[in-house]
């Protein structure tokens, strides 16, 4: 059967190695799960410039519909995430519209506060990256780190492209500009080193299906059933990780999680997570940093070898 030469280019984007057949990893503690929050705290433009591949909004603008709802999130719904974290010890990782620390500074100012860390989901949720050159790119990484170290004086440290656009470059260019790490890619449920030119850049888990803009809005879940989805997500990684230490992060939308009828969702599954021994509750640096330091060699030449053996 021939090979398709583009497919083979997607797939090298980072190596393969089946589940079973992978160095052990463990974190910190003996930890069996690193657990971790990602609020997509962003910021839209009600008409925003025009994108060759795709628009915006899903009704004609200007979109007020879609615009005020998302806005909730900024206005009321991310305060009660707030609440229900603190309440649990929980930090975010939050994946951040950077033009959200002009818009919305009280925002940022409370959740560092908190011990929150930022990183980027590009400038604005309605500014694709599709289509660009990668000398664009890495100028909207630079502003990125810029802006987030000026407003709350943290290194930039991952990416999310901006409404999960993406370009054939920007592994290269996120290695380059000195970022750890990336959650463009939906392939695993441990890190995975990622093939660059230059640098390391590693993929941590985002756990996309319990991304509550997927339960909520595709799948028209109910609160207790997306409950019960990440209660099950949860039970399953943690139990694989006492052979092999998992990762779960939770993508949320204070729009979404933040109403007053789905809250509870957040809370309740924060109540169980930490009712369990051998959790670990970092931020996404924090994985990436221990996963430098403790695995990335070993099993980065474990890929690889795979990798040469197939070949």
């Amino acid at each position: 059967m021939t090979s398709d030469p583009n497919a083979r280019q997607v797939l090298d984007l980072y190596p393969y190695l089946p589940y079973p057949d992978r160095p052990k990893l463990q974190w910190p503690g003996g930890a069996r799960i690193a657990f971790w929050v990602a609020p997509n705290i962003e910021f839209y433009e009600l008409q925003p410039p025009a994108h060759p591949t795709r628009p915006a909004w899903f009704r004609p603008e200007p979109d007020i519909l879609n615009y005020s709802w998302r806005d909730y999130g900024n206005r009321v719904g991310v305060w009660r995430m707030m609440d229900v974290m603190a309440k649990h010890g929980v930090r975010a990782s939050v994946s951040t519209s950077v033009a959200l620390m002009d818009h919305y500074p009280d925002i940022i100012e409370a959740g560092t506060a908190l011990g929150w860390e930022w990183f980027s989901h590009g400038i604005y949720n309605t500014r694709f990256i599709t289509g660009m050159s990668s000398d664009q790119e890495r100028e909207i990484i630079r502003d990125s780190a810029r802006t987030i170290r000026e407003r709350t004086g943290q290194k930039l440290s991952g990416w999310l492209g901006p409404s999960l656009s993406i370009t054939d470059t920007i592994t290269d260019s996120l290695a380059a500009e000195g970022i750890d790490y990336t959650l463009d890619f939906f392939h695993d449920d441990q890190p995975t080193p990622l093939k660059v030119k230059q640098g390391r850049l590693i993929s941590i888990p985002y756990s996309w299906v319990v991304n509550d803009a997927l339960m909520f809005h595709q799948w028209h879940v109910s609160p207790s059933q997306y409950l019960d989805t990440l209660k099950h997500q949860f039970d399953r990684l943690y139990a694989e990780g006492e052979s092999n230490s998992t990762v779960m992060g939770v993508p949320l939308h204070p729009y979404l999680i933040g109403q007053p009828n789905r809250i509870a969702v957040l809370d309740e599954l924060l109540a169980y997570v930490t009712s369990h021994e051998r959790v670990w509750l970092p931020t996404a640096r924090e994985i990436a940093a221990y996963y430098y330091e403790h695995h990335y060699d070993r099993v980065n030449a474990a890929y690889h070898a795979a990798e040469e053996t197939r070949a």
